[in-house]
């Protein structure tokens, strides 16, 4: 084996950050797992340490290499820079297809061995994944082949990335009631707001966030929304009636919305495990509401030509085959309502339906988990790969 913990194994993880939080967030769980649990020297490169330093407060800006879990954290600057052999990692993994700098990919071909090197691709529930999961790509000039790899929800992709130990973590923290009550009063959530329908939300600022507001603070069902600073910051004000600071609070009718501050990774899972219903975006929030046995919803990232619609209706056709209700509901968040969906619905008749099969959904999502972990995880599955090509290599 040349990839496994009894030897000295270097990586390096290139990402520039798109989606503000999606991008370095699914680069520094995988970095620091990488490290953590199967002792790879990280470095991280990356090009916005603002974005990072919201979801690790340890980060310092304006340092250009700072040690952060055990990870060489380095900071992008440019796309270009000399390298020499020295400086290449034994495996190198480009996030989402970025172009890492044009000296480093000259230095990997004075390696001997050449480093394993990966596209690390976006999630994607559509079936062409399969086909393009692990395939070979040459470099037109120098003597390397990058591979991609694809994360997925099917054996003959990558997987999920997961921590070791999270499934017994959530379990812990969810088994415990008192445990999560005393996280979510340091947030000012009250006793009487625990025993409402607590939701989280995390969404892009173009969703219908005003119109589901109203239909929760005209329901009969005490619901309490807690909304990360900095989110759908419009309609929050709006409802608020104030800034939409962390710590603001405001009940009308129904529903009460707290807004509180951007956590952590470790306390986002634990929001995401302690609340009912979890409104999440992107990629990383996605696949950690996954991991929370909760209902959820998805707000995609959009793309041109509604492209995103179709990535959309491919995961629902997997997670959410026969739930309506979960299908409409999510259509609808998205801007992706089809001919089989009232397009005049309003967001209480999408919303009742949606609320009374909370219970199945919550089971689909139990039923999920068990599905997803018998993929194994993202990193490991991604080791595992990195050392068959080194392994054929050497034979070769």
């Amino acid at each position: 084996m040349y990839f496994n913990k009894n030897n000295a194994t270097s990586l390096a993880l290139f990402c520039k950050v798109v989606d503000n939080y999606g991008d370095i967030g699914i680069c520094w769980r995988l970095a620091r797992q990488l490290q953590q649990e199967h002792q790879i020297a990280v470095t991280l490169w990356v090009d916005d340490l603002q974005s990072f330093q919201r979801i690790c407060p340890d980060v310092v800006v304006g340092v250009e290499e700072q040690q952060l879990a055990g990870v060489t954290v380095r900071h992008w600057r440019n796309q270009d820079g000399v390298f020499s052999a020295a400086d290449v990692a034994d495996i190198v993994i480009e996030f989402f297809a970025v172009d890492i700098p044009p000296g480093y990919i000259a230095a990997m071909a004075e390696c001997n061995p050449h480093p394993v090197w990966f596209n690390l691709e976006g999630l994607s529930a559509e079936e062409w994944v399969e086909g393009c999961h692990t395939l070979p790509s040459p470099h037109p000039r120098l003597p390397l082949t990058k591979h991609f790899f694809f994360p997925g929800f099917t054996s003959k992709t990558g997987g999920l990335l997961r921590e070791s130990a999270l499934a017994e973590e959530r379990r812990q923290f969810q088994s415990d009631p008192a445990a999560m009550a005393a996280f979510l009063a340091q947030f000012g959530v009250t006793p009487a707001e625990m025993a409402s329908l607590k939701v989280s939300l995390f969404c892009y600022p173009h969703a219908p966030v005003a119109a589901l507001f109203d239909a929760w603070q005209d329901g009969g069902t005490a619901i309490t929304c807690l909304v990360p600073e900095g989110v759908a910051v419009e309609a929050i004000q709006a409802f608020l009636g104030m800034e939409a600071k962390a710590g603001a609070v405001r009940t009308s009718g129904a529903l009460t919305v707290r807004v509180l501050p951007f956590v952590a990774q470790p306390d986002y899972d634990r929001l995401l495990w302690a609340c009912d219903l979890n409104f999440v975006r992107g990629e990383d929030s996605w696949v950690r509401a996954q991991w929370a046995e909760r209902p959820f919803i998805w707000h995609i990232y959009p793309q041109d030509k509604n492209l995103h619609h179709v990535k959309l209706k491919a995961f629902l056709q997997r997670y959410a085959a026969g739930i309506e209700s979960l299908i409409a509901l999510s259509l609808r968040w998205n801007d992706a309502s089809t001919a089989d969906i009232d397009e005049q619905a309003g967001w209480p008749a999408l919303w009742s339906p949606f609320k009374e099969d909370m219970p199945e959904i919550a089971r689909r999502s139990a039923e999920w988990q068990r599905q997803m972990l018998a993929n194994g995880d993202l990193a490991s599955n991604l080791l595992k790969f990195a050392d068959a090509l080194r392994s054929e290599e050497a034979k070769n």
